[in-house]
């Protein structure tokens, strides 16, 4: 770790005994730091992340936190200049998960809602720094703070074939056509793949790398199913809880779309191939 950012630590957290490396994604260093006092909290950092990112993860920590839904690790303290960091609250992990109680409170979560489509603050969110400036409509946010931008990246950096690009741009072009599109923006995780919820030792699920925005309900759903990991009860309880409108499974492949695209950029192999898979099921 950063001796910088370690001392900040120190200063606004507590005098630091240790500091361990553990796991923290594919874009952030993350440690366990042990206190001189017995506690411990976690700390990510990045050498050069992007403008604004650690606090903008924050805000999106803070604002799923008011929600009083599912729990949330509490900020503990950010920082964005030359030692960036993030600094939260410990999850002790190794629970088992209550699959429907996760799934009525991410219904509950969801219902709390978001002022637009979009962030009022309209910071961007993920590596790719994804615009966020508000929408109106889900239709309108999807097209242009997703799929076309997306769109635009991927042809520049020759993730994706021309053909693929062209019916990225269609699919944008045509969201009405998919149904649901009049939902009110609910408040996303953004990024709700397995990996990004913690259980602890009580059987909570915490939630945590928040690309929080205001957003369609179905695109947490489907990144829930994306790589798997959630069982089938969090589904039902959830449309027990916030019955989903006629068709939502179709339209997993919809809102899968635009992650897809993002791990073709990032990642490509298999995913160049899952991207047109998608695309050929929209068709």
């Amino acid at each position: 770790m950063d001796p910088q950012l370690r001392a900040r630590i120190a200063d606004t957290v507590g005098a630091v005994a240790t500091v361990r490396r553990v796991s923290g994604g594919d874009f952030a260093d993350a440690y366990a730091v042990e206190l001189v006092d017995g506690g411990r909290v976690f700390a990510k950092t990045h050498r050069r992340p992007p403008p604004e990112f650690f606090s903008t993860e924050a805000a999106g920590l803070t604002w799923l936190r008011e929600a009083e839904a599912l729990s949330v690790p509490q900020v503990l303290a950010v920082f964005d200049d030359a030692s960036a960091g993030l600094i939260l609250e410990w999850v002790d992990e190794g629970g088992r998960s209550d699959e429907a109680d996760f799934g009525r409170r991410l219904a509950t979560l969801h219902a709390a809602g978001a002022p637009a489509f979009g962030r009022s603050d309209g910071r961007t969110t993920g590596s790719l720094a994804l615009p966020n400036d508000p929408c109106p409509t889900w239709t309108d946010f999807y097209a242009t703070r997703r799929l076309l931008p997306l769109a635009r990246m991927a042809s520049d950096r020759g993730a994706l074939p021309p053909a693929s690009i062209e019916s990225i741009e269609t699919v944008a072009d045509q969201l009405d056509r998919y149904g649901a599109a009049d939902e009110p923006p609910a408040r996303l995780h953004g990024d709700l793949w397995a990996g990004n919820r913690l259980v602890d030792r009580q059987g909570r699920s915490w939630l945590v790398d928040p690309a929080a925005h205001g957003g369609h309900r179905e695109f947490d759903l489907a990144m829930m199913r994306l790589f798997g990991g959630y069982g089938d009860a969090a589904f039902r309880s959830y449309d027990e809880v916030a019955p989903l409108a006629a068709g939502w499974e179709d339209r997993i492949d919809l809102h899968q779309l635009a992650p897809l695209i993002v791990h073709a950029i990032k990642f490509g192999g298999g995913y160049v191939a899952a991207v047109d898979g998608a695309l050929g099921r929209l068709a």
